[in-house]
């Protein structure tokens, strides 16, 4: 007989439901069980709630990647990819898998997920037809936008929703296919359904509802669909998004007990000993669960009860979605129709595009739909769990007569309740990670447990969480800041808050007033307070430029061979043949040693000595292209819709506008914009740290983007119809950045410093604010001169730079 120690558990599916259940078995009792898991693609678990980011190019699969292979090696797990178990021996207690691999098991876990719904109608095994619901599905997506125009998204629920986005932004002409005259009806009343509707429609969607499909038109490959109502919708490709089903394939074929789902009890025990089933395969009173929250919430009461851990059953979720689309801010939650023994609190505003809804029975909170409008979202979700009573704030609040008390509910949530629902991270999870590992920021929380690593929209209620546990010590945590340098004791903040109320104007009278340790200073903190300065002090502040770095004193990025490189400014990318012409005259008169296009879509002189680079931008009369500054760099476009056929937008005329009005002003950090004519995003919008994509009827700004060493996909920041409202969020949005950045940081650190949330509220929702922000941002640009131009006028300045170079090496 086999002697062991630990016993061996099986899982046939390397999915969400089936991993998290792990996770929680290995923080309960990592000793206990040797574990084999089966997965049937060929990744390891990642999260599948945001295929849709991957469809639309705003993630890549790595970024998606919940625990890489790493993980498996550590945990001594077992992982077999590619692999599907076919048949279960539940008498002989043995797993047969479909390449004949067979495996013992003590406890057996099946969390087999769920599969598409494809119609059975004809033609549906034409060509050109998938279904959308793992990595493969994606790729496929992917490669039929490259090759077709036409597509059709059958089903405008949730999933289909997000699919038919994803295929609009990758540029096909997508018309999402309903059978019932409301989309997403599982979650949204009439009025929200027509709301959502209409935004996506002015994003370039479009809608055939009410319609049924009869056969699916075309040869090998599909051409059309024929609805039941005789009309019929040319298409080149259609993804089935029209429901999914319990995938019970090898729990029917191994005799267990089937429903809809595999039938579980309270404790997901299958009708065969020491068999379980979690997750969207399974059917538990009498209800199959098609969202993550569920999934979790069984997990950690399996995991409980394989390790012998007291724990109550699990009786059912309260469920909530939440639309991961670009731009639509959708959530419900609970009961979302009116009826008899529902009292209805409602906020509807046609103009500003926002619906709220509350319903309420015997006087508390059952359930709620928001558009248009989310932040209340996990506060509404908290409430609907906890059966909260309605009161004259929280009625306030939803109908907008006042802003809601946001103190710090984190006590009345119960330790297993699910804090982050992308990432099934619980309280209790939270709680234990900040009192055992002494975590004092969001940023180590999300580090140790993932809550918040994925949409972020969790982070007001994990740093409630971290204010609760570590209660008197939490201001001081929270405060705790990096000291600016070695030469004094305060933060960035700090400084800049008594540079404003003492009403310091240079850099030496910071450093005295503030007791600096070195009075001089030193190489980290001159430019940073130089540029503090500058900034808080636009109209006032003189420009000490021995502060600044070599790149930044002589106007040009100084090389490894002690030459300069000089970019001349290319608005939007743009040039004529005649500067062309211009500049390769020029190249050879000064012996230039190469040309190089950047790839912000400018030309590089490199090579260009120091004494001859006043006579070079005397000759080439063209602006400074701030290739060396902490300023914009450049705004980089796409042809747009002056001369592409998928362009809906002129992004050339829109990037050359921004690079006009922002050129020369000072920043934290370089500073870098991309303009899109569509969402084919030719011009890499997605790194940027502002990103700006136009599609039908809209512009979409996504900020925080970063292509270089830390790579970083921009997030999106909000939606606007008309060139004025953009040009004023980009104005707020770079001075907001401006006037709480850093000196160094880049917007991509600046943003998961600060938060997306809490830019939006300053930038977008806050509208006096964002007015204020505007005329700071007039005044400084007010300020700015053209460097080449000032210096070409200035003999005596011209002199003193170019006689005598100390360099100060630039590190960022």
């Amino acid at each position: 007989m086999e002697n062991r120690d630990y016993q061996r558990l099986v899982v046939i599916g390397n999915g969400m439901a089936g991993i998290n259940t792990v996770e929680q078995l290995l923080k309960l009792s990592p000793n206990t069980y040797k574990i084999t898991v089966f997965g049937k693609e060929p990744y390891p678990n990642y999260n599948r709630i945001q295929l849709s980011y991957v469809l639309e190019k705003s993630k890549a699969v790595e970024d998606i990647i919940l625990n890489d292979w790493d993980w498996y090696t550590d945990n001594g797990i077992e992982l077999h990819t590619g692999t599907s178990v076919t048949h279960i021996d539940t008498e002989k207690k043995i797993v047969t898998a479909d390449n004949g691999m067979q495996v013992s098991y003590d406890k057996l876990i099946i969390a087999t997920g769920s599969k598409p719904l494809m119609l059975p109608v004809p033609g549906a095994d034409k060509q050109g037809i998938i279904g959308f619901r793992d990595i493969a599905d994606c790729e496929h997506m992917l490669h039929a936008a490259d090759l077709y125009k036409k597509a059709a998204v059958i089903g405008g629920g949730l999933l289909g929703l997000e699919a038919a986005k994803g295929l609009l932004k990758l540029g096909m002409d997508v018309t999402v296919v309903h059978l019932f005259k409301d989309i997403m009806e599982r979650q949204l009343d009439h009025t929200a359904s027509l709301m959502l509707q209409a935004e996506l429609e002015s994003q370039g969607l479009k809608f055939a509802t009410g319609k049924q499909t009869e056969e699916f038109l075309g040869e090998e490959r599909v051409s059309g669909i024929r609805f039941t109502d005789g009309t019929t919708l040319d298409t080149e490709f259609v993804v089935m998004s029209a429901g999914i089903r319990p995938n019970v394939e090898v729990a029917k074929a191994s005799g267990l007990d089937v429903n809809r789902g595999i039938l579980v009890d309270d404790y997901m025990r299958t009708s065969a000993p020491d068999v379980y089933a979690v997750g969207e395969c399974n059917e538990h009173r009498g209800i199959c669960y098609g969202l993550v929250a569920p999934l979790f919430e069984q997990g950690v009461v399996l995991a409980k009860h394989l390790c012998g851990v007291e724990t109550k059953p699990y009786e059912g979720s309260v469920v909530s979605t939440q639309l991961k689309i670009s731009g639509v801010d959708v959530f419900s939650a609970g009961e979302f129709m009116d009826a008899d023994d529902l009292a209805i609190v409602r906020m509807h505003d046609d103009w500003r595009r926002v619906y709220k809804k509350v319903l309420l029975r015997g006087g508390r909170i059952v359930g709620g739909v928001l558009v248009g409008d989310g932040k209340e979202a996990s506060r509404l979700q908290q409430w609907i769990r906890t059966g909260t009573v309605m009161t004259e704030v929280i009625h306030d609040a939803i109908v907008g007569q006042s802003s809601i008390d946001t103190g710090n509910t984190a006590a009345e949530l119960a330790d297993e309740e699910i804090v982050c629902g992308c990432n099934g991270v619980t309280k209790k999870h939270i709680v234990d990670a900040i009192e055992q590992k002494g975590l004092t920021t969001v940023e180590e929380i999300k580090g140790a447990t993932g809550a918040s690593r994925s949409c972020g929209g969790c982070r007001p209620v994990v740093e409630q969480i971290l204010q609760f546990v570590l209660g008197e010590k939490y201001d001081s945590a929270a405060a705790k800041q990096e000291a600016m340098c070695t030469c004094t004791t305060l933060s960035r903040d700090e400084v800049v808050t008594a540079i404003k109320e003492k009403g310091l104007i240079t850099s030496k009278e910071v450093r005295y007033a503030l007791d600096w340790n070195n009075t001089e200073g030193c190489s980290k903190c001159r430019p940073a307070l130089n540029y503090y300065l500058g900034m808080i002090w636009p109209t006032e502040h003189v420009d000490e430029r021995d502060s600044r770095f070599v790149n930044e004193r002589m106007h040009a990025n100084i090389q490894k061979d002690g030459t300069f490189g000089v970019v001349p400014r290319m608005y939007g990318g743009v040039t004529t043949p005649e500067d062309l012409r211009l500049i390769a005259d020029i190249a050879v008169k000064y012996n230039v040693k190469l040309v190089k296009v950047t790839g912000g879509q400018r030309l590089d002189l490199l090579g260009v000595r120091k004494e001859d680079l006043p006579k070079i931008w005397k000759d080439l009369g063209m602006p400074s292209g701030y290739a060396y500054a902490k300023a914009l760099r450049t705004v980089k476009t796409c042809v747009g819709n002056q001369f592409c056929r998928f362009g809906t937008k002129d992004s050339m005329g829109m990037g050359i506008l921004l690079e006009k009005k922002f050129e020369r002003l000072d920043m934290p950090a370089k500073f870098k914009l991309a303009v899109n004519g569509c969402p084919r995003n030719c011009a890499e919008s997605s790194t940027k740290d502002i990103g700006i994509v136009g599609n039908e009827g809209a512009w979409e700004i996504y900020v925080g983007g970063n292509g270089g060493i830390k790579a970083r996909l921009a997030e999106l920041l909000c939606k606007v119809r008309t060139d004025e409202e953009l040009l004023d969020i980009v104005s707020a949005f770079m001075q907001h950045y401006r006037e709480t950045g850093r000196y160094l940081e880049r917007t991509s650190d600046w943003i998961e410093r600060v938060g997306l949330a809490s830019v939006m509220e300053v930038v977008v929702t806050d509208l006096d604010n964002r007015r204020a922000l505007v005329e700071r941002m007039e005044i400084a640009l007010s300020q700015v001169k053209e460097p080449w131009s000032e210096i070409l006028n200035n003999s005596n300045l011209r002199e003193r730079m170019f006689e005598d170079i100390k360099v100060t090496t630039d590190q960022n």
